[in-house]
């Protein structure tokens, strides 16, 4: 059977604290008068009387300021102020009490002082003892874990007050900080110990399990830097959340988190006007095509933040559509959701659900968008990626659609592939499309981080399997962001966006593969030395750096800095029809070769050598490598 008095000390928790608080103040009072009468007890009848009135005007005041909590434990600067504050309080009570209702005792005035600065100190002396033995016990410090925290301000302050406690699973053994100011000073009793270019050498004679890296404004040049140097002191790392995230909540251990790709990217964060966005969307039936790939899942789920009255999730991913489904379900609000498996090839399927549901907003994400494999698919991908979009545009203005919105790639401008080339034709096809009461914007941008076969997925997989790294060329570069950045200038753009403009979100600087890779490695906790990497040179159709924009096009300011509007010379459309009638009859009669050549009538920019095709291609072979190499589709 348990004992029943430690449950009787928590049952009573104020009344225990009340009680010694009590005794710590007829304590003061003794010594006080003690002291001013050296070291006897004279005036008795004076003395005692006044024992009861000082004891309750004091509990009462303590009590205003909330001191007869008994979580001394957590003591702090705030306490030691309302202990200042509480204890003047009740001085004040007291005087009152001895010369307006009692009409003075003869109460010794310098007792009041004395009293005061007694009382004072022997209620913050037991409060920062009180913490100081519970930060010292420890269930067993043997099997903590010792970290090192990069960064001394307060951030690191705020880890290491929770690292201190009694029940953490942490041991701090010391900090690090480029700031040579704070060389040896002590943050929650924790020693600077040096620099973080020093670590190895503090490594040797504090071994630690962990860094921490406790810096929230830390650049993306800083965090290559700290985790290099943690790579290279073979020693793990983690890191607590932005500036951003902190402010959401109160910074705990429990929020320390391994260092991401992201983090070493350094995107920085994303400000829309959330407004309009809202204004657009907010009790509206709102479509997107594609929905379960990366950027259409993303898609649906912020759509959802602005309140649509309907939410249509179509993607012939039926697998995909589950899960987004089990995603999003809970954040519907009051939205409806329906989650059609249809493909948008299928003109019938789709023409039948738009005439039911009649969407007022179209995000069109649907598309075939890994190059090399559409380099020999060529028909699929023209099939899908235009005629699919030449169909929807249609049954979408025949139901009364007001937005259209095209999400095209950086892989559309100068092509070198035919999945480029396709996008190239959509964004032409939106851009000189008569508007017919529907707006229709298309919007530009490159790879997005983790997508599905992208880049980061492949590469993360051949470490986990202990294979070389394969790279198409050392010099490759792509432009990157995150793929709720990519999506939240999306929903930015269609806010801002006017019939025919192709919108060009902001990718920041181009990241080159290699380094991309290299950092891979150092975040996987290996050495670059250990890791293979193999360059198995341009996979067809790709391009060694992407661009952004035409020579032509004229590049122009939006509402949002991280948005611009560009303007190309339009397309005449009745040619442009004529030509994709072309196009979609050769689709089902002529070679891939012929269709090339058409795709680059359309689009003059598309590079290709039909020489070179004539023995590399064969639309019925894929070769296996296509899905093993480490791409930027």
């Amino acid at each position: 059977m348990k004992p029943k008095f430690p449950s009787l000390l928590l049952r009573y928790r104020h009344w225990v604290t009340g009680l010694f608080q009590a005794g710590l103040i007829v304590s003061a009072l003794i010594l006080a008068w003690l002291l001013r009468f050296d070291f006897s007890l004279p005036y008795r009848s004076i003395l005692l009387p006044a024992i009861p009135i000082l004891v309750l005007t004091r509990l009462a005041a303590l009590s205003y300021f909330g001191l007869l909590r008994g979580w001394w434990k957590y003591t702090g600067i705030r306490d030691v102020f309302d202990i200042v504050e509480g204890v003047g309080l009740g001085s004040l009570l007291f005087w009152v009490v001895l010369h307006v209702a009692l009409r003075n005792l003869g109460f010794p005035r310098t007792i009041y002082v004395l009293e005061a600065l007694f009382t004072t100190g022997l209620l913050a002396s037991v409060r920062l003892l009180s913490r100081a033995l519970a930060e010292s016990v420890r269930e067993d410090i043997s099997s903590c874990k010792r970290v090192i925290l990069i960064g001394a301000g307060s951030a690191a302050r705020t880890i290491l007050r929770e690292i201190n406690g009694p029940r953490s699973a942490y041991v701090a053994v010391g900090c690090l900080d480029d700031d040579p100011s704070k060389l040896g000073i002590r943050v929650e009793n924790v020693r600077v110990l040096g620099t973080a270019d020093q670590l190895t050498e503090v490594l040797s004679s504090n071994p630690a399990d962990e860094v921490l890296i406790a810096v929230p404004s830390a650049t993306a040049a800083e965090m290559r830097r700290f985790v290099k140097i943690c790579t290279r002191s073979k020693i793990s790392v983690r890191t607590v959340p932005a500036w951003k995230d902190i402010i959401a909540g109160r910074l705990t251990v429990s929020q320390l988190r391994e260092v991401s790709l992201e983090d070493l990217l350094g995107r920085e964060p994303v400000e829309i006007d959330l407004e309009a966005v809202k204004r657009e969307i907010q009790g509206r039936t709102v479509l997107v095509t594609g929905a379960a790939g990366s950027i259409g899942s993303e898609l649906c789920r912020q759509i959802l933040d602005y309140g649509p009255a309907h939410l249509l999730c179509l993607d012939q991913n039926e697998t995909g559509l589950f899960f987004l489904r089990l995603r999003v379900m809970e954040h519907r609000g009051g939205a409806q959701l329906s989650f059609p498996v249809a493909d948008v090839c299928d003109t019938a399927r789709v023409q039948g659900l738009l005439a039911e549901c009649r969407p007022e907003i179209i995000f069109h994400a649907a598309a075939y968008k890994h190059v090399p494999m559409m380099e020999f698919n060529v028909r699929e991908a023209v099939k899908n990626n235009v005629m699919a979009l030449l169909g929807l545009l249609d049954l979408a203005e025949e139901i009364g659609c007001k937005d259209f919105v095209l999400i095209s790639s950086d892989k559309a401008v100068n092509p070198t592939n035919v999945m480029g080339a396709t996008k190239r034709i959509c964004e032409l096809i939106l851009s000189s499309r008569p508007a017919n009461g529907m707006r229709c914007v298309s919007v530009r941008f490159g790879n997005v981080l983790g997508s599905s076969g992208s880049v980061i997925p492949v590469l993360n997989e051949q470490l986990r399997n202990h294979q070389p790294l394969t790279i198409t060329h050392p010099e490759m570069s792509r432009f990157f962001m995150l793929i709720p950045e990519a999506v939240a200038l999306v929903l930015q753009a269609f806010a801002i966006g006017t019939h025919g403009d192709i919108l060009v979100l902001d990718m920041g600087q181009p990241v080159r593969i290699l380094n991309l890779a290299r950092n891979l490695v150092r975040l996987s906790g290996q050495c670059e030395d250990d890791v293979e990497i193999q360059f198995t040179g341009l996979r067809e159709g790709e391009k060694l750096h992407e661009e952004l924009f035409y020579r032509h096009e004229q590049i122009g300011s939006t509402p949002c800095d991280k948005i611009k509007r560009t303007r190309g010379t339009l397309k005449d459309w009745s040619r442009l029809c004529r030509q994709l009638n072309e196009l979609a009859e050769m689709i089902t009669t002529d070679s891939a070769l012929a269709i090339r050549a058409k795709l680059r009538e359309i689009v003059p920019e598309y590079a290709f050598r039909p020489e070179d095709l004539m023995h590399k291609f064969a639309n019925t072979c894929i070769e296996s490598r296509s899905s093993a190499v480490a791409g930027t589709d």
